[in-house]
């Protein structure tokens, strides 16, 4: 596994800056903190935190599957980096029937009918995959989760004996981008509400993902910052007013 370093004024910054660059989510990332970082005395001396992060290529699955599945479902582990066979290119289809195959045989454990729609970039080495069916609701889950936990499972079924990672973003009724809005907007009314009365107000815990389109929608607001505070999974997005 290859780590490399990535800095920001804040942990979460520099965890950002490492999903940025390395096209994943940051529940996708292992890292280590090489710095805390500080603010200094007047903002004389701060220093920037930095981490080092390498994409999971290994992870145990069985807690994450059974979050959305009771029945036994097949997943190998990304191989060791020494096992990989060097590729010069992406194989298309066989990286679409790793995928399909993996997703019939959830969908057919949930004892769901779904149709399986799939387009690859190749030059981004990125997999797109919106699923259809009448119970779309089952697998999009609480906000989402176990839509994410397919993801997450596809991402490792996909990549097990892949030189180069694929991503894969698995979507269904549009849900994510509806997440998005949805939680922009409850973002902007949060705003609102902390200018209206001047008191901070603490958002519930949300994954690494939604906390950062809350920082975003609120990033170039005039009244208020945002900053997270708690540990994983109780982490939370804080609005304040500017000072």
């Amino acid at each position: 596994m290859e780590y490399k370093e990535f800095s920001g004024k804040t942990i979460d910054d520099a965890l950002t800056a490492a999903s940025v660059t390395l096209g994943v989510t940051s529940d996708q990332i292992t890292y280590e903190v090489v710095e805390k970082g500080s603010n200094g005395l007047f903002g004389i001396g701060s220093k920037d935190a930095v981490i080092k992060a390498a994409i999971k290529v290994e992870e145990e699955v069985d807690q994450i599957k059974e979050d959305f599945v009771n029945n036994d479902v097949k997943v190998e582990s990304p191989k060791a980096e020494a096992d990989h066979k060097v590729e010069k290119s992406v194989d298309v289809d066989d990286v679409k029937a790793l995928a399909k195959d993996f997703l019939d045989e959830v969908f057919q454990a949930m004892n769901l009918e779904v149709t399986i729609d799939m387009e690859f970039d190749a030059d981004q080495n990125f997999l797109n995959i919106d699923l259809k069916g009448p119970e779309m609701g089952i697998i999009i889950g609480k906000r989402g989760q176990t839509l994410d936990s397919v993801q997450y499972l596809t991402n490792l079924a996909v990549n097990r004996k892949a030189d180069s990672y694929i991503k894969v973003k698995i979507d269904t009724e549009d849900y994510r981008r509806r997440r998005k809005d949805t939680l922009e907007n409850f973002a902007n009314n949060i705003a609102h509400k902390v200018k209206r009365t001047g008191k901070s107000v603490s958002l519930e815990a949300m994954n690494p993902y939604e906390r950062r389109i809350i920082h975003a929608a609120l990033a170039n607001n005039r009244f208020v910052d945002t900053h997270s505070e708690g540990e994983e999974p109780y982490r939370h997005v804080v609005v304040t007013l500017k000072k």
